[in-house]
């Protein structure tokens, strides 16, 4: 199995781009029930669930398990773009700050390390 070390900048990098996307996940409850017709439970069971979801991922950011937890995040974030179509792409680009955060994160470090 690879070596995952956490670093410093991992988990702050980590931690932004969840809570951005927390605060995308809770705002598309209202979007679902008003401009998609979505059911209310469905639609706050969704929002709410996912923005809580982001905000237990970066509390466990400090372990290993915190960035496979992100990683399920940024798939149902993509998910949610079956109730809100607008979703499919905001997640796409979530995914893709959360993939660089991670890169860029061991890199600057790994390079300030040496």
């Amino acid at each position: 199995m690879m070596d995952f070390e956490v670093t410093p900048g991992m988990r702050r990098l980590g931690a932004s781009v969840l809570g951005m996307e927390a605060i995308v996940a809770g705002l598309i409850t209202p979007v679902a029930i008003s401009v998609g017709g979505v059911e209310p439970g469905l639609a706050v069971a969704v929002g709410i669930g996912l923005l809580v979801l982001c905000v237990v991922a970066a509390g466990m950011l400090k372990r290993p398990v915190g960035y496979i937890v992100g990683s399920v995040v940024q798939v149902l974030a993509i998910a949610t773009g079956f109730l809100v179509p607008t979703m499919f792409f905001l997640g796409v680009i979530f995914a893709a700050l959360w993939i660089t955060a991670i890169i860029v994160a061991r890199r600057v470090e790994g390079a300030t390390t040496r």
